[in-house]
């Protein structure tokens, strides 16, 4: 009696239900089911169903196991461990699960994977306990266990979405939940929902994109991952671009160089990486102008392939001479020069003709800016990135329509768009100045620095010359050429010039040259002084 009653007690607690759950009973009509359902401490819904189909007849039962759910989303069910005792079989496909039972009372085992679903902190178990029979039923009761008794229970019969209620829904003292409704036309289901307190059972329900257009565009896991991976590059790029223009801004201050190597005769000029006078103006500055091109010419000369004569007139003019035919120690940017102002073999021509004929840096502008880009002090410019970034933007269109009218996840592709948009818009605010250009951009500070600060006097007389003339195109790019050129022609026995020449006088002074440096920068167009200092 002791154990009767013990078990009597523990039946009508709590835990019960779980316990309480057993096999159905055998229906006592014909075309009628008896169901059980049982939720396992995994969260997976054991269901039993007990079918009774007339005899010589048969029924069948589709289930779908992909299914509409809200915002572009299908709920996915997964059906395994299906057993039928009794005549009848069974097929399951990724789509679809089907029943065929014959005549008599068959049972029906199998267990759901997805029906337990987390929302608010609550679980909610959906099931539709009969639906897609090919016949109808006369009689369907099911009863629901769980490991805790059900906070709230929903049953709906009819057609698909029809809000109808079942004939019964409730929760037992016990705590098992039953259910049932009679007359249940075929097609039209029997659909319930039930819920249990938050953390019974792990949740299990798997929602995917629904396989429409506007399913595509679902964000899933993978693409906000993607969106993230994006977002964190996004970010990277923008500190390295803010890093990058900041740097170009202010390069820093001048480097330390030594603009003459050697000793005596042995010494000679260098520049910093073999820079030349042209090329001084952009590095710093990023833009061409009479200057540069003037300093080209002054370097020309210095170095022996034109002759400057002076001619003595109402107004003094100067004549560039052919000295020496270019050869491969000019570069393309020295030979472009070179031709502008004697093409065709032409042996002389004087400033006042460059000036009617409108000779300026407009013509060589482009192979300057090719130089400069061989030595990859400065890049391309925009152009390039920016029709990449258009190029990703197109490729990234086609993708999101690939994507969109086959596997999905079509977000992917607007991230392959924005990723080129993101492109095309930041190339165009890309220094093109590259690291190279900027530690250039320090040296040729120093340079300047370097020519401020020399004392012709104390350079040694075998130096003077090679340091004078040599430096002399350095100086007039960078708008320094008559303090060079006063310092020197200030000392005692200044260096001679061999490049320049009076028609009137054997020798011409060095002050001379000065005047021949500014005639010539207003020949080819004037410009301001200390204009490329600017970081």
């Amino acid at each position: 009696m002791v154990v009767v009653a013990l078990l009597v007690v523990l039946g009508a607690l709590p835990g019960a239900p779980a316990g309480a759950q057993g096999e159905p009973q055998l229906p006592t009509l014909p075309n009628s089911a008896e169901i059980s359902l049982k939720v396992e401490r995994d969260g997976a819904l054991s269901v039993v169903e007990a079918v009774s189909v007339p005899s010589e007849a048969t029924m069948t039962r589709r289930v779908p196991l992909r299914t509409a759910a809200p915002r572009d989303r299908d709920r996915i069910i997964g059906i395994r461990d299906v057993v039928i005792e009794g005549a009848g079989n069974s097929e399951l496909t990724d789509d679809e699960f089907t029943i065929r039972l014959k005549g008599g009372t068959s049972i029906v085992r199998y267990t759901v994977d997805g029906a337990v679903a987390e929302a608010d902190g609550l679980l909610r178990v959906g099931w539709q306990v009969a639906g897609g029979w090919d016949t109808g039923l006369e009689l369907v009761r099911a009863a629901f266990a769980a490991p805790a008794i059900p906070n709230a229970v929903t049953c709906h019969a009819g057609p698909e979405g029809s809000r109808v209620h079942c004939g019964t829904a409730q929760i037992g003292h016990s705590g098992l939940t039953r259910f049932s409704q009679q007359n249940l036309p075929a097609g039209q289901r029997m659909e319930i929902s039930v819920e249990l307190p938050g953390g019974t059972v792990p949740a299990n329900a798997r929602l995917e994109p629904s396989k429409t257009f506007a399913g595509a565009f679902v964000l899933t896991a993978p693409v906000g991952w993607a969106w993230g991976g994006f977002a964190l590059a996004l970010i990277a790029g923008a500190v390295a671009l803010g890093v990058l223009r900041r740097r170009d801004r202010r390069p820093g201050g001048a480097l330390p160089v030594q603009l003459l190597t050697g000793k005596d005769e042995q010494a000679a000029f260098t520049s910093p990486e073999g820079v030349l006078p042209g090329q001084v103006g952009f590095v710093l500055s990023g833009r061409t102008d009479a200057v540069d091109l003037a300093a080209t010419v002054v370097d020309l000369a210095v170095r022996n392939y034109l002759w400057v004569s002076e001619e003595a007139g109402e107004l003094t003019d100067w004549r560039l001479v052919r000295r020496n035919p270019p050869d491969e120690q000019l570069t393309a940017f020295e030979h472009a020069v070179f031709d502008l102002l004697l093409p065709d073999g032409r042996e002389s021509i004087r400033l006042s003709e460059i000036q009617s004929a409108g000779i300026g840096v407009d013509a060589v502008r482009g192979a300057l800016r090719d130089s400069v880009v061989e030595r990859r002090w400065y890049s391309r410019g925009p152009g390039r990135l920016t029709r990449a970034g258009l190029r990703i933007c197109f490729y990234g269109l086609f993708l999101t329509v690939l994507l969109a009218l086959t596997v999905g996840y079509a977000q992917l592709g607007l991230i392959v768009v924005a990723a080129g948009a993101v492109l095309a818009v930041a190339a165009r605010r890309l220094p093109v100045r590259t690291g190279a250009g900027i530690a250039l951009h320090r040296r040729l500070l120093g340079v300047r620095e370097a020519v401020l600060a020399t004392k012709p006097a104390a350079v040694p007389k075998l130096e003077r010359e090679v340091l004078l003339w040599r430096a002399l195109p350095y100086a007039l790019a960078l708008g320094e050429q008559e303090t060079w050129i006063a310092g020197f022609a200030a000392i005692k026995g200044p260096p001679k010039i061999y490049w320049y020449g009076r028609e009137t006088a054997d020798e011409a002074e060095i002050a001379r040259v000065s005047d021949f440096t500014a005639a010539l920068v207003g020949t080819f167009a004037a410009t301001r002084q200390g204009r490329r200092l600017k970081p």
